[in-house]
């Protein structure tokens, strides 16, 4: 009897689950908005700034240029740099199709030698982030005897 009992709970516990499981939904279409065609979209001056060579201890600043060339405003979620010494502001407001927009990146050359810092731009554009790229060298100031 025990097994009887036991057989017809297992069956009831399979049953429910299987009949519980939903079929997966359809993807939806992407909105209009997120359609490649109607996306917001990068167009830079430059990706990528040599500063030279630069003296130690003196932060330096550049500022990377660009214009929405896409169809929806085009809004910067994240700007975040490879390391501390390096400090970038950014529109915060979304830009519209056709205007431009800027990043500012500091750079504060605290140790000698050559350097090569990145800049992660996360922004609704098709790929979703874009690098910019910050290098040169630092030299250390002269001293005097």
């Amino acid at each position: 009897m025990k097994k009887i009992i036991m057989s017809a709970a297992l069956f009831a516990v399979f049953a429910f689950g299987a009949s519980a499981q939903d079929k997966p939904a359809a993807k939806p279409a992407p909105a209009p908005a997120a359609q490649p065609g109607n996306m917001a979209a990068f167009k830079w001056v430059e990706t990528t700034h040599d500063f030279g060579k630069i003296p130690q201890g003196k932060p330096v600043t550049h500022e990377f240029k660009f214009t929405n060339t896409g169809k929806a405003p085009l809004v910067l979620s994240q700007v975040q740099a490879s390391c501390g010494c390096t400090t970038p502001d950014y529109s915060k407001e979304p830009i519209a199709p056709g205007k431009t927009g800027t990043i500012k990146a500091t750079f504060n050359a605290g140790a000698v030698g050559v350097f090569n810092k990145s800049i992660t731009v996360n922004a609704n554009v098709e790929g979703g982030a874009t690098y910019l790229i910050l290098k040169g060298e630092v030299n250390a100031p002269e001293t005097t005897k």
